[in-house]
C-alpha cells in the first residue's frame, strides 16, 4: 500500500459540495492500494503511521505520534498515487488494485487505523472528491509498505 501524509491543523473532503468527512488537528492520509496488496499490508501501514513521530513535543522537535497528541485521521482514497510517469507524458495506472479490492483494502486500512485508537473520518471510495487542508508546517511523508 502506498500513503501520503500530510500533517493538518484541519481538513475535510466533500462530495457535490457537501463535506463528508472532516477533521481538526492531525493527518491527512491519500492512499493507495496497489495491486498485490492484502489486508496484512494496510494492517501495517496503519501501524507504522499511527506511530510515525511528525508532531512537536514541549522542545519544538518532531517527535510526538498521531496517537501521543491525541490527532484525528482523515482517510482519503487516491488510486492517482499509483501513477507511472516513466513513460510519455500521460500517467498510467495499471499499478493500482482493481477497483472492488481497493475499496476493500482501503475499508479495512480505515478499520485498523480506528481500532489503534485513532479517531477517523474518510472520503467516499471511487467518488469526485474536493480535499482542503491547511498543511501544518508543511510536513508531507510518503510512505510505502
Amino acid at each position: 500500500m502506498r500513503a501520503l501524509i500530510q500533517r493538518v491543523s484541519g481538513a475535510s473532503v466533500a462530495v457535490d459540495g457537501a463535506i463528508i468527512g472532516e477533521i481538526d488537528h492531525g493527518m491527512l492520509i491519500l492512499i493507495c492500494a496497489m495491486e498485490g496488496d492484502d489486508d496484512a499490508k494496510g494492517a501495517a501501514l496503519a501501524a507504522k503511521i499511527s506511530k510515525l513521530r511528525i508532531f512537536k513535543d514541549a522542545d519544538g522537535k518532531m517527535n510526538r505520534s498521531l496517537l501521543d497528541v491525541g490527532g484525528q485521521a482523515l482517510i482519503v482514497s487516491q488510486f492517482t498515487l499509483a501513477a507511472d510517469t516513466s513513460r510519455g507524458n500521460r500517467p498510467g495506472f495499471s499499478a493500482a488494485a482493481k477497483p472492488d479490492e481497493g475499496k476493500a483494502l482501503y475499508e479495512s486500512f480505515v478499520s485498523d487505523l480506528g481500532a489503534l485508537g485513532i479517531t477517523t473520518a474518510t472520503g467516499e471510495f471511487g467518488a469526485d472528491m474536493s480535499v482542503s487542508l491547511v498543511n501544518d508546517g508543511p510536513v508531507t511523508i510518503w510512505m510505502d509498505v
